[in-house]
């Protein structure tokens, strides 16, 4: 049987870590359902501090770190320090694609993928880049001129490609954990404890990434009660960085100020771990940031959204991704600068107030799906193999 080598970069945030983790399964999947006369044998190269490290290797995929050096569209001193690691990054991943003689590389995107990258081009390997987003980032726009194909996770994002490349573009959509899906309403009432004779109540759920997002968790605090007196929450609020205030420290005092009845509506947690397709299953309407993970997850789900994005992202990338959602019905933006417990109580009350008006928000966020998108990355994985004839035996 022949064996795949499969090299898989990407990193820096979660959003292109994600996506690599949902195709690097889609494609053991394919191996062991089809009957297929290869295994795969897959490679993450990542970044020495990066958070990429963890989950691959909880993920139970071979890790390599190298160096690596972030790119900023702003001044700042680390920038000079950063200049001279992605030199030594490009090495470090020359060597480790030399060992590796891998027959394909995925890239899904961040700084992290670029040494890797350039290494894999010096090579003559084939390379899939991938771009989550309506734009096209920073890491991209270098690491295009070098790939084979680039698939793209919107129609939109076709057209921030210069002409010359747009050949080697196609729409495959943004990947999504598999976790996230069949999850059960009543198993997140039994997690947090919900009162049963609040059943009648919908459930909001908001969210801010592993750090929480103080904006919003400052919001639920100001109008906790308020926001209880018409729906259950779910929150997760994140773990601040060390000898930073923890907002679950203030979220509790606030809790112990409420009554009983409106304290069972309140499920509050630093982090979701693998209750989270049961708390989207439960949740009738979402507020987060708007990163490319939280969206495409929110619309192959289809759920309704209020979008605070992060501002500023590289290009404003978030308000680009909320714009789109919007656009199509699928969400409500509130601009951080506009951000505060009153804004999002008027917001909140309006939407669940008119369960019709989410039913079609929901609809279209659904529209905007790609739910083959990682079987599509795989194939196309696949592909760039048998054109190029590398696999090795």
């Amino acid at each position: 049987m022949a064996t795949l080598k499969i090299l898989v970069t990407g990193g820096g945030s979660s959003g292109h870590i994600s996506p690599a983790l949902a195709i690097i399964k889609t494609l053991q999947e394919l191996a062991a359902q089809t009957g297929a006369d290869w295994t795969p044998r897959f490679l993450y190269l990542g970044g020495k501090r990066g958070l990429e490290k963890d989950l691959v290797e909880k993920a139970g995929i071979p890790f390599v770190g190298v160096e690596t050096g972030k790119l900023r569209r702003y001044l700042s001193r680390e920038n000079l320090t950063d200049l001279f690691r992605i030199p030594v990054g490009t090495w470090q991943a020359l060597q480790e694609v030399r060992n590796f003689r891998p027959d394909v590389v995925l890239a899904t995107g961040g700084y992290v993928a670029v040494p890797p990258v350039i290494a894999a081009a010096m090579l003559r390997v084939p390379i899939l880049i991938h771009e989550q987003t309506v734009q096209i980032g920073l890491a991209n726009r270098i690491t295009a001129r070098f790939a084979t194909r680039i698939a793209l996770s919107f129609e939109s994002a076709m057209y921030e490609l210069p002409p010359a490349l747009r050949h080697k573009a196609f729409v495959a959509g943004n990947p999504v954990r598999s976790t996230i899906f069949n999850g059960q309403a009543e198993e997140a009432r039994r997690h947090f404890s919900f009162n049963p004779d609040d059943d009648s109540l919908p459930t909001l759920y908001v969210t801010g990434g592993s750090q929480g997002a103080r904006i919003l968790n400052r919001a639920v605090e100001a109008v906790l009660p308020d926001l209880l007196s018409v729906c259950r929450i779910i929150h997760q609020c994140g773990q601040q960085p060390p000898g930073q205030e923890q907002d679950y420290d203030r979220l509790q005092r606030a809790v112990s100020q409420l009554s009983p009845e409106l304290s069972r509506r309140y499920g509050l947690t630093r982090f979701i771990a693998e209750e989270l397709k049961h708390v989207f299953a439960l949740a009738d309407l979402v507020v987060g940031r708007a990163g490319a993970g939280t969206v495409s997850e929110l619309c192959a789900l289809g759920k309704p959204a209020i979008y605070v994005p992060l501002v500023p992202t590289g290009g404003d990338e978030q308000t680009r991704n909320a714009k789109m959602c919007q656009r199509v019905g699928a969400a409500i933006i509130i601009p951080q600068a506009d951000f505060d417990g009153l804004s999002l109580l008027s917001e909140v009350k309006t939407l669940l107030a008119d369960k019709s008006r989410l039913d079609v928000m929901g609809r279209a966020a659904s529209s905007l799906a790609k739910p083959n998108a990682a079987r599509d990355m795989a194939e196309a994985v696949l592909a760039l193999v048998k054109d190029g004839g590398h696999t090795r035996r």
